[in-house]
């Protein structure tokens, strides 16, 4: 059992390093948070804010059924980094 939770706190203090370095980009080569904006409303999403996350933009939004929904995207290609979605 110890090592079941010693494993689990690993991986969660690993998780924001992780995030990291699929973001390691410089800054001067990051793509405007506009351009994500208008990318995500192409898909469907209504934006309600985008920020930056260890070097992420990581958007908040909701799906046209009222889903909340949450990504991570690499800020040089607008790529999905990781994603995540709340029922609630």
């Amino acid at each position: 059992m110890k090592t079941i939770i010693a494993g689990a706190l690993l991986l969660a203090a690993a998780a924001p390093a992780l995030a990291g370095n699929k973001c390691d980009v410089p800054t001067d080569q990051w793509q405007p948070r506009e351009a994500l904006q208008k990318k995500l409303e192409g898909e469907g999403w209504k934006v309600r804010s985008i920020k930056t996350e260890n070097g992420c933009y990581e958007a908040k939004a909701v799906d046209a059924n009222g889903k909340r929904l949450e990504g991570v995207f690499n800020p040089k290609t607008l790529e999905s980094v990781g994603a995540d979605s709340d029922d609630g």
